[in-house]
Formats: C-alpha cells, sequence, structure tokens
C-alpha cells in the first residue's frame, strides 16, 4: 500500500445521534472512492463498519469502527462512533486519535437528543470540529436552521464552506463558496445564477470569521475587503485547530450527492496532522508541548481494542510522532512494561490489509499485544513521555453477572476481561463486603450488549441482576456483656470466660480493641484469640449479615481454666459476648451515600428536584450553565441503581450525570428493618 506523509492524511471522528447517517455517510465514501465495490447498507446487514451481529441485528452502531480511503493522492482515516450514549466511552477514548471531529446532524432532526449528548462530549476538546449536515434531500429538512440549532444550543459556531443547491426532494448538489463552484457529483460549473447573491454572503461571513481569528488576516481584509483563496484557506485551518472556527459541510448520504465535494473540502480545508503538530504530552507526569515529527521521537496511542475470537485482539494504535516498524520492542509507560509490535495491519471494518509500519500521522492496528491496553502510549524504551489521559465518565449503571451454568464460571472471568477490554467505561470487579461481582457501565444497552457477546463470542450464557447494597452495622450506645463459654463431654473441656465494654466510634473511624486485662485473670496468649473471634464475628455481621465497623471493644475481665481454656474457647466466649452487647447498643444499619452532578436542561429542574426528594435525596447546590442546570446532591446507592432510567424519562432522554461515593449514613428505622427481616428470614431457611 502507498506510504502518504503526514500532510497527506486525515483523521476523521464521526459522531452524532444515533440515525443521523453516520455508518451511511461512511459507507458512501467506501462506494464513491471505489474503496469497496458495492454500496452497504444497514437494513441489509452489509455495511463495512457495523460489522459485529450485534450491530446487524439491531440495525445500528454499538462500537467504534475503523476505515479509511485513498482519494485524489491522500489518505483518510475514518472513525466511526456509536451514537447511542450508553457507548460514550468510544467516543471519548478516541479524541485524541484524531484531529478533527466530525459532527453529523440530521438536516430534518433539529437539535436531537442524540447529537446535544454528543457534543457534550467534545465541546471541551481542542481538536477540530467540523460540521456535516446530513439528509438535506429529506422532508422538512433546513440547513439554516440545523447550523443555527447548533450555534444557539452549544458554544460551537458554525461557518458555512458549502452550501446546498436545492433541498429537500429538488437538492442537487453544493457550492463550494470558497471555490465559488458548483458542484454536482463529480462536476465543478459555475454557480447558478439566482444563487450568486446568497454565496457572495456567505463567502463574506467565511472571510470575516477567519480574519478575526488573525490580526495579520484582519488588516487585510480591512484594507481589501477580501482575502485571497490561499490565505483563505491557510486561515480557515488554523482557525479550526484553534477551535475559533467550525467549518460547515452539507450532502445526502443516501444518495451520495454532496459526499464528493465533502470529501474534497476535508482534503481542502481542514488540518493535517502536519499542520496540527503540536500537542500536549506528559514528561516525567508534568504537561509539555511536543513537536510530532515523521522522523521524530516515537510516540502512539492505543484507544481501541476488538477481541476477535478467531485472529485475537487487535488494539487500534495512532502514531503521533516517529514511526512503528513490524518487530520493534516498546514500552508502555502506563504499565510501566515493555511490548513488541508484531503483525500489523490498516483496518477496513473487520476486513485488513497488511502493513510493516505505521508512520506519524497515520493509524493502524496491532494483533496479539501482550501488555498494552487501551488509553496505553507507545514509546521507544528509555522515553519520559506519555499521552495525556482522558477523563472517563463515572459509572451510571450497575448488575451483578453470574453464569447461568456453574461449569462456565471459571471460565467466565477470564472470556468476560476480554470483552471488556473493548470499553473501558465498563468495570467490573469483585465486592468484597456482599461477594459479588459487580459490572459496572453507562447503561443497560451497554451491558446486555456484554452478554451477548458472551454468548456469541465464547458460548457463555450469563445473567445480570440487581446487586446487594453494601450494607455497614455499627451501634448508637455503649453496653457491657460477658459470655462464659464452658463445655464438658467426656475427656478434655472447654473453657472462656470473657467481659467487655462495647462503645461507638467516630463514623469512619473503624474498629478499635483495647486490652485492659489485669493480674492475668485471662492470660496474655488468649488476648489474640480474643480479637480474632472479635474480628470474624464482625465481617460476618451480626443483626443483618453485613460487617461492623466503627466500634470499639475494650476486654476487662474474664476467668480461664489451667486445663480447659484453649484459643478456640476464647474465640467462641469473644464472639458470644459481641453479639450480646452489640444488640443491646442500639444496633442499626448504615448505607452508602453518593455524591452527584445532575446535568439537565433547566426547564426540567422541578421534575428532577421532585424526585430526588422521593429518592432520599439532598440537593446540596445548583449553577447554571449555559441553558444546562448543574445540580449537586448526594443520594442513597441503593436508590441509583434505577436512577439513570427515571432520569432520561424525566428529561426525554437529555440529563445525565456523574457520581463518586461520599460517606455513610444511617438507614431508616423501616428501611432497616425490613433488610433486617429478609436477612434473618434467609438464615433460617
Amino acid at each position: 500500500m502507498k506510504e502518504y506523509e503526514m500532510k497527506k492524511i486525515r483523521n476523521l471522528l464521526f459522531i452524532g445521534a444515533s440515525g443521523a447517517g453516520k455508518t451511511t455517510l461512511a459507507e458512501q465514501i467506501f462506494y464513491l472512492t471505489k474503496t469497496s465495490n458495492r454500496l452497504g447498507k444497514i437494513d441489509e446487514g452489509n455495511t463495512i463498519m457495523d460489522f459485529d451481529p450485534e450491530e446487524i441485528t439491531k440495525q445500528m452502531s454499538l462500537g467504534l469502527s475503523i476505515g479509511y480511503v485513498n482519494y485524489l493522492d491522500h489518505k483518510i482515516n475514518i472513525l466511526d462512533a456509536p451514537g447511542c450514549p450508553d457507548f460514550v466511552g468510544d467516543t471519548i477514548v478516541a479524541l485524541p486519535a484524531v484531529e478533527n471531529v466530525v459532527i453529523v446532524a440530521n438536516a430534518a432532526g433539529g437539535y436531537e437528543v442524540g447529537l446535544e449528548l454528543a457534543i457534550e462530549q467534545i465541546e471541551k476538546s481542542k481538536m477540530g470540529k467540523v460540521i456535516v449536515v446530513n439528509r438535506i434531500d429529506n422532508e422538512h429538512s433546513d440547513y439554516d436552521k440545523t447550523l443555527e440549532a447548533i450555534a444557539e444550543n452549544t458554544k460551537i459556531k458554525p461557518v458555512k464552506v458549502h452550501i446546498p443547491i436545492g433541498k429537500e426532494g429538488s437538492f442537487e448538489g453544493v457550492i463550494d463558496i470558497i471555490k465559488r463552484k458548483a458542484i454536482k457529483g463529480k462536476t465543478e460549473s459555475d454557480i447558478p445564477a439566482n444563487m450568486s447573491e446568497i454565496v457572495e454572503e456567505a463567502r463574506m461571513h467565511l472571510m470575516e470569521a477567519v480574519a478575526e481569528t488573525d490580526e495579520d488576516l484582519l488588516n487585510d481584509y480591512l484594507e481589501n475587503m477580501e482575502l485571497p483563496e490561499d490565505k483563505l484557506i491557510a486561515g480557515l485551518k488554523k482557525g479550526i485547530i484553534s477551535g475559533e472556527i467550525s467549518p460547515a459541510f452539507v450532502c445526502s448520504a443516501g444518495t451520495g450527492e454532496g459526499v464528493l465535494a465533502l470529501l474534497s473540502g476535508i482534503i481542502d480545508y481542514l488540518p493535517s496532522p502536519e499542520d496540527s503538530n503540536e500537542m500536549e504530552v506528559l514528561k516525567e507526569n508534568e504537561k509539555v508541548s511536543f513537536i510530532c515529527k515523521p522522523d521524530g521521537e516515537l510516540l502512539g496511542y492505543l484507544f481501541k481494542l476488538y477481541a476477535d475470537p478467531s485472529m485475537g485482539d487487535f488494539a487500534y494504535a495512532r502514531i503521533f510522532s516517529g514511526t512503528l516498524k513490524t518487530g520493534v520492542e516498546f514500552y508502555i509507560p502506563e504499565k510501566d512494561a515493555k511490548d513488541k509490535a508484531g503483525t500489523m495491519y490498516y483496518m477496513l471494518g473487520k476486513n485488513r490489509n497488511d502493513c510493516n509500519e505505521i508512520k506519524a500521522g497515520d493509524i493502524g492496528a496491532l494483533l496479539k499485544l501482550k501488555n498494552a491496553k487501551v488509553m496505553n502510549s507507545i514509546v521507544a524504551t528509555g522515553s519520559k513521555l506519555s499521552v495525556v489521559p482522558v477523563e472517563l465518565p463515572t459509572p451510571t449503571t450497575w448488575q451483578t453477572l453470574k453464569a447461568v451454568n456453574q461449569a462456565d464460571e471459571d471460565k467466565i472471568g477470564t472470556v468476560l476481561q476480554r470483552v471488556i477490554a473493548e470499553d473501558p467505561t465498563i468495570n467490573y470487579e469483585l465486592n468484597v463486603e456482599t461477594h459479588e461481582n459487580v459490572l459496572s457501565g453507562m447503561g443497560e444497552q451497554q451491558l446486555q450488549l456484554v452478554l451477548k457477546k458472551l454468548k456469541n463470542r465464547y458460548k457463555v450464557d450469563a445473567i445480570l441482576k440487581d446487586p446487594r447494597i453494601p450494607y455497614k452495622e455499627t451501634i448508637m450506645a455503649s453496653s457491657e456483656s460477658n459470655y462464659k463459654h464452658k463445655k464438658q463431654s467426656g475427656g478434655r473441656g472447654q473453657y472462656a470466660d470473657v467481659y467487655f465494654r462495647i462503645k461507638p466510634t467516630e463514623r469512619g473511624e473503624g474498629f478499635k480493641f483495647i486490652n485492659s486485662i489485669v493480674g492475668g485473670v485471662i492470660p496474655s496468649n488468649y488476648i489474640p484469640a480474643i480479637e480474632k473471634g472479635l474480628i470474624e464475628t464482625m465481617e460476618k455481621g451480626i443483626i443483618a449479615g453485613y460487617p461492623v465497623v466503627d466500634i470499639s471493644v475494650e476486654v476487662y475481665y474474664g476467668s480461664y481454666h489451667e486445663v480447659d481454656s484453649s484459643e478456640i474457647a476464647f474465640k467462641i466466649a469473644s464472639s458470644m459476648a459481641l453479639k450480646e452487647g452489640f444488640k443491646k447498643s442500639k444496633p442499626i444499619l448504615l448505607e452508602p451515600i453518593n455524591e452527584l452532578v445532575i446535568i439537565v436542561p433547566s426547564e426540567y429542574m422541578g421534575d428532577v428536584m421532585g424526585d430526588i426528594s422521593t429518592r432520599r435525596g439532598k440537593i446540596l447546590g445548583m449553577e447554571q450553565n449555559g441553558k444546562k442546570q448543574y445540580l449537586t446532591a448526594q443520594m442513597p446507592l441503593a436508590e441509583m441503581y434505577s436512577y439513570y432510567p427515571a432520569l432520561k424519562s424525566f428529561t426525554q432522554g437529555r440529563g445525565r450525570f456523574t457520581q463518586k461515593f461520599s460517606h455513610y449514613e444511617k438507614v431508616p428505622d423501616d428501611i432497616a428493618q425490613k433488610v433486617i427481616a429478609a436477612w434473618q428470614e434467609q438464615s433460617n431457611e
């Protein structure tokens, strides 16, 4: 395959709402550039980008896929991100791999929820933001209104580079206002006479937007009321890189009209890796500026894993600087480990073309890496560089995972790690307090996809259910207790006698054991057994089967028998004395409380605040940010397992939240009684 210089490469990430036509646009690009000999269609299940069986079944993208085309002596890499919010992790992790994010908007859809949520993920990012208004041939389509909606609701300010010739059923091409040419299919022609005034007005607006980003350009423009084409294009690229300008294009991915014009615009007007070669990196944990060069220091980034059941794991990599060659050993600073570049490919969906190296500015895939994972850097051995890590959203959905068949229990851990490695927003860990394996992520659809992949790829059936709440037990009052363990059944007996003072400690202080034995009433060699009996009992729980926390136990008196006393006898006495004293000390249950930042449009605040109250939540504060309210609240974890679906329902899908653990708090008596009763019933079965 032909090799390309940095200036001849364009890296694009397609984002937008489900149904906006991202995958269809990619298919038209593949077809019109003769990368594919047929036009893939979603409803026929034969697209290049949506190749996973579950994607074909659901007729929607469920994971990031990658392809590329060679066009007009340039290579264009296309990363197609899913539009469903459950899979937003793919978008976030892929952002550092590209210079340009292409926001695909539905010309007839208005400011859709999916579009809004997609833009929220990239508004703060520094790469170029490009608008492609798709489906301009659909009924009720409107290019201007779509751009106005984006400008009105976000910090992105679209500036037209292409304008449509006709709309809805009469759409027949676009006008490039920089070149002042009408483009229909592959053919360029003069601008229709009835559109010349519209074109000049749009061109003036573009020149003004470009001039405002640079003092020299502004002086040129004010002096001549015109910018030469070369300066206009150079200024446009700089404005895209700085985020001050978002160029807008228009097309119909369904018919293909405007798509080749879009590709030409991408090549002519969007920044290449060479144009955007300065990046912020970490050097010995300090952020520094780094210039990417073809012959520079090796720096790469892994942004996606795909577990192929037959081939192994593919790791998609962007090389920023230097060249990664087959057989070369490289260093992974995040893992403090080395790996080796084996077989390499340029990926086209699930299809692939061999390559021997990936050069600066380009994207490829590495097969069967041993240590490197998603969000890891690729650097030369001995290098101090690494890529600045992205910030992932916190989970909004939690479920326990269990194999249906006991025979799969051992197998499930291994294959599950391969599946969830494809999406870094999915976490899987053992809750040491409830002894459950908990799968967490961004939504129910995401977790259900994990089950489908386990079954389809590895023949493992699993089920999901709500996790147990990791309650804790503690006390509100002090008490004294004693227990004499005495057992005689022939031969050597068992004897131990302990006296305890039991008190609550400060919340979060944990367990304190105090040895106040004097005079040898209990020999010192039995004291560790007493403490061990306490700890084992506390771990198992006393009133509801949950760990006991924040208590102090003082052993101050007791007795022993020279023959019948033993460590096991004192462990038993210790356990029984604690249980009796604990029940006299006003025992309570504690529950985890999480702190949330809930982001919702202002018009939904009333419903959201009312719902928080019904969930035993507390509102801590709120802040207006544009048309959104950022609401800070605390909520019991027990109420959060069902919160995300409810929030989406209240806000028509526009609400989201981040969360983190805050503290433990007393469970209301009525709820605590139900939890305790349920445990006692289970214990008696």
